[in-house]
């Protein structure tokens, strides 16, 4: 009986013995095997790992992308008109050795202090070397891959690869929205009367080339018309001063006739003449036969 506790006793401790000695590293980890504090060794990949029970410990480490939110950092552009930015950035735990060495125990809380300030540093350094105007602009992604970059390069002492960085919001502060607003309207007032002041000069010179084209037209037809029309009075004339010049008594009848249409064609007419006024010889009965 005593032989069979025994036993019993040797495989319990031998079962937790080599449970204590074997550990999972899953797919999205990376872990250290550290034995009194130094790397002994460093699992990358996913599956089942051996260590010595109470000498060897296992320290795992997130693989995945991790995020990182900036808290509001108010920046200063090249023309001094103050921003307030918000950005976030992606990263990951490129070399955990690395990692282990620059932030000790505290891990990746202790990582994420360090990131922020290094992130930052950046946005004021890049933001700072442009105007706001690039800032607000769709020039802001060539800034973004600048901040990037620098941050990278800086993040590589700390084992850690940063992934992306973006700007959130860039917005001015509170207290110049008004007047930012108030200049920005001037400007677009002063553009939009330079804008009308040139399109009324435009269309004046259209005007006054219209103006020009149409009295040369205009001119042009008179002239025309006037040729036509002296041309058309020679050949009534002509025609006239045929007819009337086989009967020259039927002409000085017509040309009475003409003469007392044209002098009765207004209404209440009052002629005061001579009855023996040779206006009236064709309307005599004696005479004009």
């Amino acid at each position: 009986m005593r032989k069979t506790q025994i036993l019993i006793g040797v495989l319990v401790l031998a079962v937790v013995g080599v449970l204590s000695s074997v550990y999972i590293v899953d797919e999205r980890e990376k872990a250290l095997r550290l034995r009194f504090g130094e790397v002994k060794g460093v699992m990358e990949q996913p599956g089942l790992y051996f260590k010595v029970p109470l000498i060897d410990e296992v320290v795992k480490y997130d693989d995945r992308i991790l995020p990182l939110e900036t808290d509001p950092l108010e920046v200063t552009p090249a023309d001094d008109r103050r921003l307030i930015v918000d950005a976030f950035a992606r990263w990951r735990i490129a070399d955990p050795v690395k990692f282990r060495k620059a932030v000790g125990a505290s891990s990746i809380a202790g990582a994420v202090p360090r990131l922020m300030r290094i992130l930052n540093a950046e946005l004021r350094e890049v933001l700072g070397s442009v105007d706001s105007g690039a800032i607000l602009s769709a020039d802001r992604a060539v800034l973004m891959t600048q901040i990037r970059d620098k941050a990278r390069l800086r993040a590589e002492s700390l084992g850690v690869e940063i992934i992306d960085v973006r700007i959130k919001r860039a917005d001015l502060p509170e207290q110049n929205l008004a007047a930012t607003f108030e200049r920005m309207r001037a400007e677009r007032q002063r553009e939009a009367a330079d804008e009308i002041a040139r399109g009324n000069e435009a269309a004046q010179r259209v005007r006054a080339q219209a103006d020009r084209t149409r009295v040369e037209i205009v001119s042009k037809a008179q002239k025309e018309a006037d040729i036509i029309r002296g041309e058309a009075d020679a050949k009534r004339n002509a025609v006239f001063a045929e007819a009337f010049g086989r009967d020259p008594e039927f002409f000085a009848f017509y040309r009475s006739l003409s003469a007392y249409e044209k002098s009765m064609t207004q209404e209440n007419s009052t002629m005061v003449i001579s009855p023996d006024s040779e206006f009236f010889t064709y309307l005599k009965s004696s005479g004009g036969e």
